[in-house]
């Protein structure tokens, strides 16, 4: 898969831009906030996915991996293809789209061109258990990777007393505001646990 593209911005239409990339120009689908950070005859960089289908491939490219992987996984809940996806992340940023799933908002995902309350209804229990937290801090003040690696320990078998001290560690090793990727957090939560049998 490509998952990324750098090269000279050539040409921005309404729906998508293309790069130059050593000699080969790439059209990249993409959202208009997306769109609007790019400017001709500079170097940019994008993520992307690339969608095949029977008759065509297309290739989506986004401002950051956080929106790509949100694109992605809205298209595995039944009726999403990338046409409704790209459409959703035209209207919600990454978090706001995460939050609305995870809220069962059905107002926020029914704004979207396209999407119905059915349509909103079926991504909501499809998709609530996989999108994580929205903001960064959760409602009772911890910080949202502290939550997602506790209940990702859980999952796995873990009691609430070991999760809570394996995340304690990961913490304690922590410089002072840093926000830790999740997989990584997760990764150490583990290791910690392994190294206190």
């Amino acid at each position: 898969m490509i998952a990324s593209l750098r090269g000279t911005v050539v040409a921005v239409q309404l729906d998508g831009a293309v790069l130059d990339v050593s000699g080969v120009g790439y059209f990249v689908r993409s959202t208009p906030g997306t769109l609007a950070t790019l400017r001709l005859g500079q170097e940019s960089t994008v993520s992307t996915t690339l969608v095949v289908r029977e008759d065509s491939m297309t290739l989506y490219g986004f401002g950051s991996a956080e929106e790509r992987d949100m694109f992605e996984l809205v298209q595995t809940a039944s009726g999403i293809g990338p046409k409704v996806a790209l459409a959703m992340l035209s209207v919600l940023d990454p978090d706001r789209l995460r939050s609305a799933i995870a809220q069962s908002d059905l107002a926020v995902l029914t704004s979207v061109p396209g999407i119905g309350r059915k349509g909103a209804e079926r991504i909501v229990v499809e998709l609530k258990d996989r999108v994580g937290l929205a903001t960064t801090t959760s409602a009772t003040g911890a910080p949202a990777w502290r939550e997602q690696v506790h209940e990702a320990l859980l999952g796995l078998g873990w009691s609430a007393r070991d999760a809570e001290s394996a995340v304690d560690a990961v913490a304690a090793g922590l410089t002072d505001g840093a926000e830790p990727e999740v997989a990584t957090a997760l990764r150490d939560a583990l290791r910690s646990l392994a190294r206190s049998r």
